[in-house]
């Protein structure tokens, strides 16, 4: 009898502490709404830095910088809308001695409203349903937007310390991102985070922190904010206004975006010699080679869906020998973010030695946000062949050189490949052939192909064909030519 009112009182118990904890919660959220103000809308500008996720000079350093000039965001939270508008420059000087891909003044506008995403100019719907996902979650991740997601799905609270302050942590699950706050004791916001799903990084955490709030025409808002995913800064923006219930409407849905559908991925291979293939397609290539009892692939970009169409598409070209070997460029993420799906196929990984540990440690973390097939197969384990500076894959067939760039000003280990006798050259980013009647080559781009093109002249590489791991495949005449150096 004893032992059954003890266990009574024990469920009553747990079952009043969590009533508590919802009352808790529910209070804090309609006491931080009062002293920040319950908005059905707001518009923020200012300007500051942004960082390019996956995007860095090396695997250790912050995501390259680029100056915000100009920064405007206006979001409608009834409608779950939003428009993010920003005018954005090169920094100067380039942080930690690499450049962002592109240089002078860049314009862009960022749409979601509801289940679609798309950017303007153009009305461009994006590539994936997770772009829309992403901005709309990023809703949710700002001061208001958070408090009001965590009234509607039920957060609960705790007591908590940041910085050394007393905080009260919501926490609660927008779909299926995990969400957490901190609300200090003036009830203000002061940091958000959740986790987004990452072809590199898996479930990758996302943090803003909130500071410096200050009192916009009745509405109190903060005028720092810094987000950092992946662990380094994503943006950093000091805000200069605030306004409240400026758009009261959802977001125009264009009837392009509203018709489109995800294109689906496309293999296009082209034999550039006996046992080599081109294989295109889309914005990012890869290069089939093939060996006596084997076959390489050089580079795995963006995701699993363009890795399982390359393989799919390597089998149907040579269909008796297996996937060996898959060559990495370099780790920026548009690059790599297919190369896991090698490992799961049984391919050794060759990349620079600088890039071993950081793959190591990423692919590591969890990934249940969108599984792939390597976090399916958890036994099995990536095996890497590493270099320095250069390393030659041979057989009595053929023989491909890989070598790192030197002086690179893009990436510091970024490699590229040549194969001697049939004097193809295999490379990315640091030149893509211009297509006909393109305008020239942009001054940072121009300054990557230069340095390649001296790279190639110091070791008299004798190339004849070039297949970019951008663009189409070119001749050799074409580089110096695009460089302003054809006469040297």
């Amino acid at each position: 009898m004893a032992r059954k009112l003890w266990i009574m009182l024990v469920l009553l118990f747990a079952l009043g502490v969590g009533i508590a904890s919802a009352q808790d919660a529910k209070t804090v959220i309609q006491n931080a709404q009062k002293a920040m103000g319950d908005v059905n809308s707001i518009q923020y500008t200012g300007s500051g830095k942004m960082g390019g996720l996956g995007q860095n000079w090396s695997p250790t350093v912050t995501w390259h910088q680029t100056t915000v000039t100009a920064y405007t965001k206006t979001i409608d939270y009834a409608s779950r809308s939003s428009k993010e508008e920003l005018t954005r420059t090169q920094m100067n000087p380039p942080d930690h001695g690499g450049e962002a891909p592109f240089a002078g003044e860049q314009k862009q506008v960022n749409m979601v409203s509801g289940q679609y995403a798309w950017n303007q100019p153009g009305a461009q719907p994006q590539p994936a349903l997770a772009a829309a996902d992403e901005r709309q979650l990023q809703i949710w991740l700002t001061p208001h937007g958070f408090l009001k997601a965590a009234a509607e799905n039920n957060a609960t609270a705790k007591a908590g310390k940041d910085a050394g302050q007393k905080v009260t942590v919501l926490t609660f699950m927008a779909g299926k991102n995990k969400v957490t706050g901190d609300v200090d004791a003036k009830g203000m916001v002061t940091k958000v985070e959740t986790w987004i799903p990452n072809t590199v990084l898996g479930d990758m955490l996302v943090e803003t922190t909130y500071s410096d709030y200050k009192d916009f025409s009745g509405v109190k808002f903060p005028s720092h904010i810094v987000q950092k995913q992946g662990g380094w800064t994503t943006l950093d923006l000091n805000v200069t206004d605030a306004k409240a219930n400026v758009m009261n409407a959802s977001l125009q849905v264009p009837d392009a975006v509203r018709s489109a559908t995800p294109p689906p991925v496309r293999v296009a291979s082209t034999k550039v010699a006996d046992g080599v293939w081109f294989l295109g397609g889309g914005s990012h290539n890869s290069v089939l080679i093939e060996f006596k009892d084997y076959v390489a692939v050089v580079e795995g970009p963006l995701d699993e869906n363009r890795s399982i169409a390359v393989i799919a598409e390597v089998k149907n070209l040579v269909p008796n020998k297996p996937i060996k070997y898959l060559i990495n460029t370099h780790h920026h993420f548009d690059h790599s973010g297919g190369v896991r799906t090698y490992v799961a196929e049984g391919a050794t990984i060759i990349t620079n030695e600088a890039n071993k540990g950081f793959y190591e440690k990423a692919w590591a973390s969890p990934r249940t946000l969108m599984p792939d097939k390597l976090s399916q197969t958890p036994n099995k384990k990536a095996t890497f062949i590493t270099y320095k500076d250069k390393y030659v894959l041979t057989d009595e067939n053929r023989s491909l050189e890989l070598r790192k760039v030197e002086n690179d000003n893009h990436n510091a280990f970024i490699g590229y490949g040549y194969l001697p006798k049939e004097k193809i050259l295999i490379e990315a980013d640091d030149f893509t052939p211009p297509a006909p009647n393109a305008p020239p080559m942009a001054p940072v781009a121009l300054g990557f192909a230069n340095n390649f093109f001296d790279n190639l002249q110091r070791l008299k590489l004798d190339v004849v064909t070039i297949t970019p791991l951008h663009g189409n495949v070119a001749q050799w005449s074409e580089f110096p030519k695009a460089i302003g150096k054809a006469g040297d």
